[in-house]
């Protein structure tokens, strides 16, 4: 079964009700997905994954450092050659999703377009869309 992997940085609770909403879209489509917390993310467990997303919330303009940390790691473990998507919310400005898309794809990762960004808690019709990138990777990644 293909698998989605949903890696997520949230200083607030919104980035993971985000990742919690593109793992629901992507299991309405049969595919095996799991969100976790980068701190919880294991190296082996993305280079077996089919798809990674990964979300941060916007911090001064920025991904928060952990999350620049956790990709440069996924680089120097050569997790490549999947698709992704980046994700997350922000206050005001709303950087880090472009941020992590230019790094995955810097990395070798085809990230799906457009990045999506939320401004402070997602509300229901931000969670469809949350749930609609999940079911996006989801058929990128399934068997025609």
């Amino acid at each position: 079964m293909p698998k989605i992997i949903v890696v997520y940085l949230s200083t607030s609770g919104n980035t993971k009700a985000m990742a919690d909403a593109i793992v629901e879209g992507a299991r309405s489509r049969n595919v095996d997905a799991h969100a976790m917390n980068f701190h919880e993310a294991k190296i082996e467990e993305l280079k077996s994954a089919d798809a990674i997303a990964l979300g941060s919330s916007t911090f001064y303009y920025k991904m928060l450092p952990p999350m620049e940390k956790f990709i440069d790691s996924m680089a120097k473990a050569k997790v490549t050659a999947k698709v992704g998507a980046a994700f997350g919310s922000y206050g005001w400005s709303g950087e880090a999703p472009v941020m992590i898309a230019e790094q995955m794809r810097k990395i070798g990762i085809n990230v799906i377009d457009p990045v999506l960004r939320i401004q402070y808690a997602p509300a229901e019709k931000d969670l469809e869309e949350c749930k609609r990138l999940g079911k996006d990777l989801a058929n990128k990644i399934k068997p025609k």
